[in-house]
């Protein structure tokens, strides 16, 4: 099984007229492309010529020195990339221009093959950059991925998280619209005679959209708000009856239809991040605490609070060598009050960048209460940082409405993984993992930069 860390949507370019998903899409976009120009317009000289490179060893992004002593093997100069062993493969002779910069936007093809979405061909890519002059302006990243699979579905979403000079404002958001694929397994922990969970397969269109601005109120501490829009329609699975099963009985045992729901709210966050690389931290830690209070009058089918709290940490473990890290990843989600919609309880995957869960499909477990920890180390294997590797434990935890209560059970996974060094400005890695987990569920994934 081959898993790419996308969320479980993919866009189709077939619409009906009565729900007139092209009227949502096109809003969607509009609104994506507001926020995107107010970024660009308060980011001031975000675009003017850099006067250091994004990354530096002996400089991190917040302009804290990570040793005074540093290695000069580790230096971007001795560093190796993709795109220097292509001109190393290709071009031996040919001298690189040192007063040329390099591209901060990383491309790679996006291909996958599993029986839920067929043989998927597309592209995906990220890009880097800080935007602003202050030496302590963190690096802003973005991503976008367009993909069609040989069972006719298309997939597309944007993401970004931006810092302004000086880290005044931070804007994070996307955008996902698709005709999905959704696997489901239940609400409860039962397998099978062949010791695997019984799965349901879901399809249905899928668009989401989310922006949150963080304002900084002190040194690397944040206040936010912002929206939040999931919407699906056409939801239809075959050859099932939805009231026997756990999707159409969670339906009606909270009131939401099989077909369709809303679950649009506000977003309020406090966010503290000291990382010195957005994309693949050696030091620093990040947090935020956030409420999602979703409301029926703006259109959300039911009401419904939600608090979630997500803490990382990494420790470098050497001085000379920074990329020897040791990360640590908590990730929870609690239901307050009111209801959620099925697809939208918490669970596997459901973090804001669906990375959670190597070893399971995103929401292979999921409940009203959440609770996901992750340990991770990562280690470079070659002297001029082409190739590294990680190995990793998860475990995770989740109520349900079978009487199970919150850490009365753990599901563990774990794997590990091989690391290509994409872009050495950002620090941008091809990530390839296998991992596996309880009830015989495995998995090949596929992702650019760490899962935290």
């Amino acid at each position: 099984m081959v898993i790419f860390n996308n969320p479980q949507f993919r866009i189709c370019m077939k619409f009906t007229r009565n729900l007139r998903p092209i009227s949502i899409l096109r809003s969607f976009l509009l609104t994506k492309m507001l926020f995107t120009l107010i970024s660009l317009c308060l980011c001031g000289t975000a675009f003017s010529q850099l006067t250091q490179k994004l990354d530096s060893l002996k400089t991190d992004t917040a302009g804290s020195p990570i040793s005074k002593t540093p290695n000069p093997a580790d230096s971007l100069d001795a560093q190796m990339d993709i795109g220097d062993l292509y001109r190393t493969v290709f071009h031996p002779k040919k001298k690189r221009d040192s007063l040329k910069k390099s591209s901060g936007i990383t491309v790679i093809p996006n291909i996958a093959s599993n029986p839920t979405i067929g043989s998927q061909i597309g592209i995906k890519a990220v890009a880097g950059k800080v935007l602003g002059q202050d030496p302590k302006t963190y690096l802003s990243v973005a991503a976008t991925s367009a993909s069609i699979t040989t069972k006719g579905i298309l997939y597309f979403y944007i993401t970004h998280n931006v810092f302004t000079n000086a880290n005044k404002l931070n804007f994070q958001g996307s955008l996902i619209a698709s005709k999905s694929v959704t696997p489901d397994f239940g609400l409860d922990l039962k397998a099978d005679a062949s010791g695997k969970r019984k799965g349901y397969v879901f399809h249905s269109q899928y668009y989401s959209f989310k922006e949150k601005v963080y304002k900084e109120v002190a040194p690397k501490l944040y206040l936010g708000a912002g929206l939040v829009f999931d919407i699906r329609r056409n939801t239809t699975i075959d050859n099932q009856d939805m009231s026997k099963i756990p999707y159409g009985i969670y339906n009606e045992k909270y009131g939401f239809e099989n077909d369709r729901y809303m679950a649009n709210g506000f977003l309020f966050d406090v966010q503290y991040t000291s990382r010195d690389n957005q994309n693949r931290a050696y030091k620093g830690m990040y947090a935020n605490a956030g409420i999602r209070v979703n409301q029926s009058w703006i259109g959300s089918t039911q009401n419904a609070s939600q608090f979630t709290v997500d803490l990382r940490k990494y420790i470098s473990l050497s001085k000379n060598n920074p990329e020897h890290v040791l990360a640590l990843w908590t990730w929870s989600s609690y239901v307050l009050g009111g209801a959620l919609p099925y697809f939208e309880l918490p669970g596997t995957g459901r973090d804001p960048n669906y990375r959670s869960g190597r070893g399971y499909t995103i929401s292979y477990y999921k409940g009203t209460q959440f609770f996901y920890y992750e340990t991770e180390y990562r280690f470079p294997i070659t002297k001029n940082k082409l190739f590294s590797g990680v190995v990793f434990m998860n475990v995770e935890s989740e109520n349900n409405d079978k009487g199970v209560k919150l850490f009365q059970n753990w599901q563990p996974a774990g794997g590990a993984g091989l690391r290509v060094l994409f872009n050495k400005e950002t620090r941008t890695n091809l990530c390839l993992d296998y991992a596996f987990g309880k009830f015989g569920a495995h998995g090949f994934f596929l992702g650019l930069n760490e899962a935290f």
